[in-house]
C-alpha cells in the first residue's frame, strides 16, 4: 500500500464528506436509511469512518443525494477504494484498537494526559511487556508479543526523521511509581523517558501529587491532530471492551481547555527531568538495598 494512503484517514474524510452531502440535501440518517433499505446504524457508521465504505455504498448515496457531478462521484468512489486497503497494522491481525492506530499513522500531533502508565509511544520494550502481561493475564503468549510488536513500529512515528509526531505527554507521579515488571525494568524506562524528553518534538510533564485535584482526574484521554484542514482533531479515550472517539468542535473544545489547565499545573519540562531522575535514584537505591 503506497505510504500516502491511510484507510482509516480516508474512511474518515469520506464519511465527513457523506454526511455534507446528506445535510446539503436536507435529509436526516432515518430517511436516507429507508430510501436505502438499510438500518441507521449503517448510516451512521459510514459517516463517523468506523466502518469501511464499499463502492456501491458510494454509489447509492450519491443517487439518493442527486449528486449529478460525475467528477465528484468519481472521486468519492476512489476515496472508498482506497479506505478498503489495508494499513501496516493489519499485517498483525485482529488489532482492537486498529481505528485508533491509523488517526495516530497520520497525525501529526498528539496530546496525551496518563494517569496510570507510561504513555504507549515512549515505553520500552521490556515495559510494555510487563504491562500488557499484567493488564491481560489471561491472553496467550503470541497476543502479547504481537501488541508489543505493533507497539514498538507505532513507535516509528517519534524517531521518523523526516515527519516525526510532535508528542506532548502529562504523566500523572503515579505511572512513575508505579512498578511495573522489576525495579530494574522501571530505571530503564524512567531514564528512556529522560532521553525521549530530550528530542525537540516530544515535551513530557509530570504531575505531582501535590497538585490534589486536577481537569484529569476523570481519565487517560489523548487528542489527535491532524496536517491536513479537512480532517477535524479527534479526543480519543480508551475502554476496556470499546474505545470512544469525539470529534464535535465543542467536545474537542473541552477537553483541550482541560489540557491546557494539565499543562500549566504541571511541573515544567526541566523540573520534570530532575524529577524523574530522583525517582531513577530511589528505583537503584532499593535495588542495591
Amino acid at each position: 500500500m503506497p505510504t500516502n494512503v491511510n484507510p482509516t484517514v480516508r474512511r474518515r474524510r469520506l464519511g465527513q464528506e457523506l454526511r455534507r452531502l446528506r445535510e446539503l440535501k436536507g435529509m436526516t440518517a432515518e430517511e436516507v436509511a429507508e430510501r436505502l433499505l438499510v438500518s441507521q446504524s449503517k448510516i451512521s457508521r459510514l459517516e463517523n469512518g468506523r466502518r469501511s465504505i464499499s463502492q456501491r455504498d458510494v454509489r447509492d448515496l450519491c443517487g439518493v443525494y442527486e449528486v449529478e457531478d460525475h467528477r465528484i462521484v468519481d472521486s468519492l468512489m476512489q476515496m472508498a477504494k482506497d479506505s478498503r486497503q489495508q494499513g501496516w497494522w493489519h499485517a498483525f491481525g485482529d488489532i482492537p484498537y486498529s481505528v485508533y492506530i491509523g488517526l495516530e499513522t497520520d497525525a501529526e500531533s498528539l496530546r496525551v494526559y496518563e494517569p496510570q502508565v507510561v504513555p504507549g509511544l515512549l515505553q520500552t520494550r521490556s515495559y510494555a511487556e510487563a504491562l500488557i502481561n499484567g493488564a491481560l493475564p489471561e491472553a496467550p503468549p503470541g497476543d502479547i508479543d504481537k501488541r508489543v510488536s505493533v507497539r514498538a513500529r507505532r513507535q516509528d512515528r517519534i524517531t521518523d526523521p523526516e515527519h516525526p509526531l510532535r508528542l506532548w505527554a502529562v504523566i500523572d507521579e503515579s505511572a512513575l511509581r508505579r512498578m511495573v515488571g522489576s525495579k530494574q525494568v522501571m530505571i530503564e524506562q524512567l531514564e528512556q523517558l529522560v532521553e525521549l524528553s530530550l528530542l525537540p518534538h516530544v515535551t513530557v510533564q509530570v504531575l505531582p501529587f501535590e497538585m490534589g485535584a486536577h481537569p484529569g482526574i476523570n481519565g487517560q484521554y489523548a487528542i489527535l491532530e491532524f496536517p491536513d484542514a479537512a480532517d477535524s482533531s479527534v479526543v480519543y479515550i480508551e475502554g476496556v471492551t470499546s474505545d470512544l472517539y469525539l470529534e464535535k468542535a465543542h467536545d474537542v473544545q473541552r477537553y483541550s481547555v482541560m489540557y491546557e489547565h494539565l499543562r500549566a499545573q504541571a511541573l515544567n519540562v526541566e523540573q520534570t527531568r530532575q524529577f524523574i531522575t530522583e525517582i531513577v535514584k530511589e528505583y537503584t537505591r532499593l535495588s542495591h538495598g
